[in-house]
């Protein structure tokens, strides 16, 4: 099946499109990328979703028509990424995160929030303006799912990680260096159903319409599809001393915020990481900062840039002033914090250091973070997921295809034992283009 995956993910600096083969389910998935493009937003758009990200205070009308922008932006690299390729079947599009706030974080909620049991994560791109773009079916809103089974509805991509990335020669940590960085922590063995504690269990769908498009492009009918019983596997979940995955706390996003703020605006970026190389790292600030709670707080959990964005940034830089320190000086500690949370994260919550680390995300190009990060660990290799044939830039947008294609075939999406939710569910929702809505 051809699927294609989109997202654009906290650094907010385009969507990422990646268009790929997909055969087999779990323990036999195979996926093989065919294509992939990243699309820049407009600089008008992505100056909207950085303040609205920031607590910008929208209007409905005005988060309505962000809400479309993004969509189009989304649809546009979609067909984008597939032209002159064969045409895909299905899109699973992550969206545009514009805020998320995890169950279970109290230092962070407004006290008037308190009391709620759950979290709430925002995508903005509807699925159904890309599905109406595009003309293909489209899967979105992938987790609010797994918030509703109260989980974290994050990380996600530890699902996909153990199929892709496992292998036999040693423990691994697929490292995502993206706005926040996450960690999927794989064991050496690749699970198998058998390895697998699997619940099956039934839907039935006789008290609901049943969902009967024309299956695409010769493709075969799905769990969800048609009337009486479909078998979907509902409870797999690695053992909780296996598999274990986390937001591990600022990724890129702080450094960019740093670099746009210290640049007066004239970068966005620090390429390869150049500019934090000029500075010296000023290790008591480092200490400090790491003394945040949410570095102190177990899995399951996760972050944004509502942790760690501008508010975040400001406290740095008024920290930052109790010290002699040049522009450079600040970003290479502010690139530090990065790496320690990272190394802190590994020592911290991992039953022991991992045989090999890959990293994935932007933050595979920044050649100074990556020496850091190399440094701390060592003498861990530590590695990009592009040397284990899964490329370094695009592996998110393969995850969200390749979980808009388990949701087609309704499988489980989540990790229970990752995002703390009570069960494992088929995540997304599902948007038919117009010539597909034939529900009836």
């Amino acid at each position: 099946m051809h699927v294609i995956g989109l997202i654009s993910g906290t650094s907010v600096d385009g969507v990422d499109a990646a268009l790929m083969q997909i055969s087999g389910m779990t323990t036999d998935l195979a996926v093989t990328l065919l294509a992939s493009e990243t699309m820049p937003y407009p600089s008008a758009l992505r100056e909207q979703i950085l303040a609205a990200c920031g607590g910008a205070q929208l209007s409905i009308e005005t988060l309505a028509q962000l809400d479309d922008a993004i969509a189009t932006t989304f649809a546009q690299a979609a067909l984008m990424v597939q032209a002159d390729n064969s045409p895909a079947a299905l899109i699973g599009s992550h969206g545009q995160t514009l805020f998320h706030r995890p169950p279970s974080s109290p230092f962070t909620l407004p006290s008037s929030f308190r009391t709620q049991s759950l979290g709430y994560s925002l995508q903005l791109g509807r699925g159904e303006v890309i599905a109406a773009q595009t003309g293909i079916p489209t899967v979105s809103n992938f987790r609010v799912a797994d918030i509703a089974m109260g989980g974290q509805g994050a990380p996600l991509v530890p699902a996909v990680d153990r199929y892709l990335l496992a292998h036999g020669e040693g423990d691994r940590c697929i490292q995502n260096i993206g706005g926040i960085g996450n960690v999927a922590y794989i064991p050496a063995l690749k699970p198998s159903d058998s390895d697998i504690a699997i619940e099956k269990k039934y839907y039935r769908q006789s008290n609901a319409t049943p969902l009967n498009p024309p299956l695409p492009r010769g493709e075969t009918p799905s769990p969800w599809q048609g009337e009486g019983w479909g078998e979907v596997l509902l409870g797999s979940q690695p053992s909780a001393n296996l598999l274990k995955g986390w937001d591990t706390g600022p990724g890129n996003a702080l450094i960019d915020l740093a670099v746009h703020h210290l640049s007066q605006g004239q970068l966005t970026f620090d390429a390869d990481g150049t500019w934090a190389a000029t500075g010296t790292v000023c290790e008591p600030l480092v200490n400090q900062w790491m003394q945040h709670p949410y570095f102190h707080q177990a899995p399951p959990k996760s972050t944004g840039r509502e942790l760690f964005g501008p508010a975040y940034l400001h406290q740095c830089l008024q920290d930052a002033q109790r010290y002699d320190l040049s522009d450079a000086d600040i970003l290479a500690t502010i690139t530090e914090l990065t790496v320690a949370s990272i190394d802190h994260s590994y020592r911290t919550f991992l039953p022991h250091l991992p045989g090999q680390v890959l990293v994935c995300g932007g933050g595979s190009h920044n050649t100074y973070l990556l020496a850091q990060l190399r440094s701390r660990l060592s003498p861990i290799p530590v590695l990009t997921t592009g040397d284990a044939g899964v490329n370094a830039d695009f592996k998110e947008a393969i995850a969200f295809g390749v979980l808009a294609y388990w949701y087609w075939h309704g499988i489980p999406g989540n990790l229970p034992v990752v995002t703390g939710a009570k069960q494992a569910v088929p995540l997304g929702q599902l948007h038919l283009p117009p010539q597909l809505d034939n529900i009836s």
